[in-house]
């Protein structure tokens, strides 16, 4: 959804606030995709750590389009929180001055936020860019919202295409100085565990791969600051996005290893045994992300399933299943529970329903994980032209959300 540029001085300011310190070869590509935008009414503040580069001359072409504060600072985190608590924009986002925005990214964030008027912020599709600016990917793992996976397995949300209500950060406080590689990660958590953050389908942002970048440079110390992170949320000693972040910064490891001792006459095993671990590290992983929650891409759940609310928003929950003709039970019974605690017990037939189920008076003032497991399931198998299906299926979801949201 686009605003018209007609609109003008009605439509709420937007304010973009870039983080930036010796990135002067990439950052004429984040001011021109911010200042090209087709939305008229953005404040644009770069706040730079006192770049020792050419970034105060690339930025000087721009004068009078932008504001521009160079002075040390304590790191990205304390840049973007300088930058916001400037801002005079209704909605705020940041952008790396090594990223870009989309053409119509601004537009279709407003709208969003203008139509979900109890979001605390709103993501979209991207991509991911060399060094050069060419598109090397989409990001392929961004999907709608879902509380549970965005605490315990992954940041599934592209920070470039972010944006955020000015006033959540009155709430939730501001962006953790202390965090070097997981801040926009971790504000998302502190976000969603208050407010609605809404997936926009439109392709809004590109974050830009190269060796030297943060998030690929950050091996180890990025790994251990991420599962910090999500021990921190959902007080798991061992949440499953520790593996799915620590298992590629291992293997690696393992990799480089490999590569030190198997040299010479050695060297083509040693290559062979380092896509090995490469491929079953990756196997893992994706095992780890396809199956942690039990909810499946293709809407089915498994016999245990886990999902997280936020507080406020109601005492009912609804939840919508199907059964198809073809299941080989004619029954399901699912069982609600927290904390281990059961709470209610549901059965239904084949078909399609909408069940309710009230929550216990104790959560309704704060987050909450509610376990599902179903009473029955059954394997799928495979045709033979296809890999065979070993997973456990009870039923298929369609949604499980407060009733009041009109899941």
């Amino acid at each position: 959804m686009h605003i018209e540029p007609s609109a003008g001085a009605d439509l709420p300011l937007v304010t973009v606030v870039t983080p930036s310190y010796n990135q002067g070869r990439f950052i004429a590509a984040t001011i021109e995709s911010v200042l090209s935008q087709d939305y008229p009414n953005v404040e644009y503040v770069i706040v730079d750590g006192a770049s020792t580069d050419d970034t105060a001359e690339v930025v000087a072409r721009y004068a009078g389009r932008l504001t521009f504060v160079s002075e040390p600072d304590r790191g990205q985190s304390d840049a973007i929180n300088k930058g916001f608590r400037r801002a005079r924009g209704e909605y705020v986002a940041w952008l790396n001055s090594d990223d870009i925005f989309l053409p119509g990214a601004i537009s279709a964030a407003v709208a969003a936020l203008r139509t979900n008027r109890e979001a605390g912020a709103v993501y979209g599709e991207g991509f991911q860019i060399d060094e050069a600016g060419n598109v090397i990917s989409r990001f392929a793992v961004t999907q709608r919202f879902n509380l549970w996976k965005l605490l315990n397995v992954s940041d599934y949300i592209l920070q470039q295409t972010v944006f955020f209500r000015r006033s959540v950060f009155d709430d939730v406080g501001w962006l953790d100085e202390n965090l070097h590689y997981g801040m926009d990660w971790d504000i998302l958590m502190r976000i969603g565990l208050r407010y609605p953050l809404v997936y926009v389908p439109h392709d809004m942002g590109a974050i830009r791969e190269y060796p030297a970048a943060k998030s690929f440079a950050g091996g180890a110390k990025r790994a251990r600051e991420l599962a910090q992170i999500m021990r921190r949320h959902t007080h798991k000693r061992f949440p499953p996005g520790m593996f799915v972040y620590g298992m590629p910064t291992y293997a690696g490891a393992v990799n480089a290893r490999i590569a030190a001792v198997m040299r010479g006459p050695l060297a083509p095993l040693g290559a062979r045994l380092q896509r090995r671990v490469t491929h079953y590290g990756n196997r893992i992983v994706g095992e780890i992300v396809r199956r942690a929650q039990g909810w499946y891409s293709d809407g089915w759940a498994a016999p245990q399933a886990d999902f997280t609310f936020r507080p406020g928003a109601g005492r009912h929950l609804a939840i919508d299943v199907m059964l198809p003709p073809w299941a080989p039970f004619e029954r399901q019974r699912l069982t609600f529970s927290v904390a281990g605690r059961t709470f209610a017990s549901e059965s239904f037939a084949r078909g399609e329903f909408r069940i309710p189920v009230m929550l216990p008076r104790e959560t309704w003032d704060r987050p909450v994980t509610v376990r599902v497991r179903a009473q029955r399931y059954f394997r799928p198998g495979g045709n033979g032209e296809e890999p065979r299906d070993r997973r456990k299926l009870s039923y298929v979801l369609r949604a499980f959300d407060y009733e009041d949201d009109g899941a």
